[in-house]
């Protein structure tokens, strides 16, 4: 019998009303006050609803934002270190009072309530500086939270209903995941964060990790992301190509993790793993600058920052990976552990370089990316987004 890995705080959180308790309140929606919220608070919204963001209930008051915020755990002193948090006006906020009960809605359309617990102010610079570790903002990070509201409101949620993916046969809940994971006979899953299209670099930390446990998730992040960055659908597509020609079929699947790009580095690499963690997954890859943008971060910051927490409490085990490369003379790709050979037998991985050639409509040559991989990319006129 497969032994179901336990979500983060050993309970998966179901935020979400049953279809007669969601008609109830959208019959009486004039009766409440509401917040209109965009896209990535929707998003966040979901993910808190279906578990994916265990033990949280909603959106942090203030007790478990500060904690979140200088010491990297929730007020109970669980491992958190992403503020997942709501923003809201100063004049919205003079005309809540703790025990509201809010209406949130996307478009106008209501999608969630939100029992109010707390109403405070934030720093946004030294929420900045603990996040993020810098106040530059050229972070994209840092920009967006210096055009949030003054104010946060903190409290319970309850979904009405979900909001439509043109990505659904891959948004999986972490109770799909885990019912997948459990009917593939997998006990022991590793789970690969990104944002990007695979490359020879990425299959060959994958497999390797994949060596050492049952079965590979593949989990790519969908939502908002900069300027440059591939689309949604490439980064889809190149992994369903690249999974149909050179992986077990039984071996490695994909699923989306719908939430926006925050670029906090080491942060949110350890806020990576909990998700995955409460997808099923017993293991997860970190890689050079996870979750990093330009150079603000060390190449291995989210490798250290993991030396913060006891295994035991974070409940994931991190698969590090530092260094690897395509060896001429091995012919294949290897590490600085299992090659010997100098630097001229040596190809790094350019990213930079693979984005310029699939800008100009080339293959990136086969030492870099597998020509299966290049051509799903290349049926795009425009892979990126601007």
């Amino acid at each position: 019998m497969i032994e179901q890995q336990e979500p983060h705080g050993g309970k998966l959180v179901n935020r979400t009303l049953s279809n007669g308790e969601a008609e109830d309140i959208i019959n009486h929606v004039d009766d409440f006050q509401s917040i209109n919220i965009g896209p990535e608070l929707v998003k966040d919204v979901e993910n808190i609803a279906s578990g994916l963001f265990s033990p949280l209930e909603g959106f942090l008051t203030s007790d478990d934002y500060e904690r979140v915020l200088y010491d990297k755990r929730l007020y109970n002193g669980l491992p958190w270190t992403i503020p997942i948090i709501l923003d809201v006006s100063s004049e919205k906020a003079n005309h809540l009072t703790p025990d509201d009960e809010i209406i949130l809605k996307f478009n106008n359309h209501p999608m969630a309530l939100l029992n109010v617990d707390d109403i405070y102010k934030f720093n946004k610079r030294v929420h900045c500086e603990q996040v993020f570790g810098t106040t530059d903002d050229a972070h994209p990070g840092v920009s967006k939270v210096y055009q949030m509201n003054d104010r946060l409101v903190g409290g319970k949620i309850s979904l009405l209903g979900d909001t439509s993916t043109p990505f659904y046969e891959y948004a999986l809940k972490p109770s799909e995941t885990r019912s997948m994971f459990k009917e593939k006979g997998w006990e022991k899953v590793v789970g690969f964060q990104t944002r990007n299209v695979p490359h020879l670099g990425h299959e060959y930390i994958q497999k390797t990790a994949l060596s050492l446990v049952d079965g590979l998730f593949i989990n790519p992040v969908i939502g908002k992301k900069k300027s440059g960055d591939f689309r949604d659908n490439v980064i889809l597509d190149s992994y369903e190509t690249l999974i149909e020609n050179y992986y077990p079929q039984d071996r490695a699947t994909l699923g989306i993790f719908q939430t926006e790009m925050r670029y906090a580095g080491p942060r949110e690499a350890i806020f990576h793993a909990i998700v995955r963690k409460n997808f099923g997954c017993t293991h997860f890859i970190v890689g050079r600058d996870h979750a990093g943008v330009g150079s603000f971060y060390h190449p291995f910051a989210a490798h250290d920052i993991f030396l913060e927490f006891d295994e035991k409490e974070l409940g994931i085990t991190p698969i590090f990976f530092k260094s690897f490369f395509y060896c001429k003379k091995c012919r294949g790709i290897a590490n600085d552990k299992t090659c010997p050979h100098s630097e001229e037998q040596i190809v790094n991985f350019s990213g930079t370089r693979m984005r310029e050639m699939l800008t100009s409509g080339e293959r990136p040559p086969a030492d870099s990316m597998r020509p299966e991989v290049a051509d799903a990319i290349l049926k795009y006129d425009n892979p990126f987004v601007e």
